[in-house]
């Protein structure tokens, strides 16, 4: 899924989360929990760099969105294009269950609404790729 599909996911999720939480906190922290929110469904994706580093050994694909930011969020297909492995595919999204989870647990005992709000997005964002993935979305 593209990073701009992500950001919508995970606008939507954050300001349908936020609801519930306006009477436990003031207008300042809600705004930091929606941009964090949509950050945080956009930017785990950034695992992927790992994968790919493991896989081919270079860091080139980093490199070239870095140096084409605009184009690495609007118009993805070129990122990985020359990176063909299955098993990649399913650790992208064992990658993601494993950040999310010590996330969530760290928040668990740090502050645990932030937790629930944190594991509902990145749920979101993991039903989302898996929806795509099996050509369901």
């Amino acid at each position: 899924m593209y990073s701009r599909e992500h950001f919508l996911i995970g606008a939507v999720a954050s300001a349908l989360l936020l609801v519930p939480l306006s009477g436990r906190f003031g207008t300042p922290l809600l705004v930091a929990l929606f941009v964090y929110g949509v950050l945080l469904s956009v930017f785990i994706d950034l695992d992927h760099f790992v994968l790919t580093r493991v896989e081919t050994g270079s860091w080139r694909h980093l490199r070239a969105c870095l140096a084409n930011p605009t184009d690495a969020f609007g118009d993805q297909d070129w990122v990985f294009e020359d990176v063909d492995n299955a098993e990649l595919e399913h650790m992208r999204i064992l990658s993601h269950v494993a950040i999310g989870g010590v996330l969530v647990g760290v928040l668990a005992l740090l502050w645990p609404p932030v937790a629930v709000f944190t594991a509902v997005v990145l749920y979101c964002h993991v039903l989302a790729d898996l929806l795509r993935d099996n050509g369901v979305a």
